[in-house]
């Protein structure tokens, strides 16, 4: 039987987490362009990396000074946690960096914002996101498995590079006007599919609610990708179509020309997003369109804030990164077969190494 959460209030959320995006996009308030000086900082503190030998994932704050820049994006942080949900960091020149250069940029700004979790079962933090040919399809807007991501843009790669967010709160308030009925399954206990990462002993799925409010503060987790797909356990419980009609009326209004903006990442844009305040999606890849030199290519890095909301347990369920922050994806404590380039397709003349998942690498190079 489905679990009951605390039913949400049927009144409108309010504030500044509450925006739509054709108001956005004729404004430039959620982007932070680096000056000079402070791209200045971000050269220093990869020098200080450098020459100090720091492995990357036991750099902390402390090992990547940023004196001026760090106020910036704590206010950032803020902004996150308790306004519109999103910032775009742009100008940061990655042309000028190696890939594994641009990942202890990244880890480190990250550090001055929250705690890194894991974002597979194999304990990796960083993860190389790339297009490829059977990552075009085009998704449904939903949340990551994490408080906060931040998404670094190494290449732009034609309109893969193309995001397209949408405020989960007025989202809500979509649902509210239109279906208000609906509202109460989002309080529900649904089942996400946890895709084979799962540790021995644990369920194949997730049971946990899509929403909570906490005042104007509403909290959510949706991805409709994993909730379908678990449906392939029969003892999880069926969708209803209440379930399928909500679901396809929070992707209509996430996707509407008057909720969501469309934002073209480019080489250096830094997207700075919580999860809990703002759905994400990313273009399908134009196979009609001129096709780009080089793919597009990203890092990611998913984050439990410095200052994060307070959330029921349930929320986010059994996760634990090992680093302290909440979330992610719990790593195996175990050794198992891994190749260095892609985990998912065998390196033709490379043989597999193997290493302990409890001491990752710095890099997942996945497709997305």
């Amino acid at each position: 039987m489905r679990g009951e959460s605390p039913e949400l209030p049927r009144r409108p959320c309010t504030g500044p987490a509450v925006w739509r995006g054709r108001d956005l996009a004729a404004s430039r308030a959620w982007a932070l362009h680096l000056s000079p000086a402070r791209l200045d900082e971000l050269d220093a503190a990869l020098r200080t990396v450098r020459a100090r030998g720091t492995p990357l994932l036991k750099v902390t704050a402390g090992d990547f000074p940023l004196p001026t820049l760090a106020d910036e994006l704590h206010s950032a942080a803020d902004e996150l946690e308790n306004g519109r949900g999103f910032v775009l960091v742009r100008g940061i020149p990655v042309e000028r960096y190696s890939e594994e250069e641009a990942g202890v940029l990244l880890w480190g700004v990250g550090q001055h914002l929250g705690i890194p979790v894991s974002q597979d079962a194999t304990g990796h933090m960083l993860r190389h996101l790339r297009d490829t040919t059977d990552a075009r399809a085009a998704l449904s807007p939903r949340t990551e498995a994490a408080d906060a991501l931040a998404l670094l843009c190494l290449r732009a790669g034609g309109t893969s590079g193309r995001t397209t967010l949408a405020g989960s709160a007025a989202v809500h308030n979509a649902v509210l006007a239109r279906r208000p009925e609906l509202l109460d399954g989002l309080s529900r206990t649904h089942f996400l599919d946890r895709r084979g990462e799962q540790l021995p002993g644990q369920l194949p799925w997730q049971a946990l609610p899509l929403a909570h409010r906490d005042g104007e503060r509403l909290s959510l987790r949706y991805d409709r990708g994993r909730l379908e797909s678990a449906q392939r356990f029969p003892e999880v419980p069926r969708l209803s179509s209440a379930d399928r009609e909500l679901f396809d009326l929070m992707d209509e209004a996430a996707s509407s020309p008057e909720l969501r903006l469309d934002i073209d990442l480019a080489p250096g844009d830094l997207l700075l997003l919580n999860n809990h305040a703002v759905l994400h999606t990313r273009a399908p890849h134009d196979e009609a369109g001129p096709q780009p030199e080089q793919p597009w290519n990203a890092l990611q890095l998913w984050l439990t804030p410095h200052q994060s909301r307070v959330l029921p347990t349930e929320f986010w369920g059994d996760e634990h990164s090992g680093t302290g922050g909440r979330g992610g994806v719990t790593p195996r404590d175990v050794i198992t077969p891994h190749t260095p380039h892609t985990p998912h397709t065998p390196t033709k003349g490379r043989q597999p190494h193997v290493r302990p998942l409890r001491s990752p690498g710095a890099f997942g190079p996945v497709p997305h």
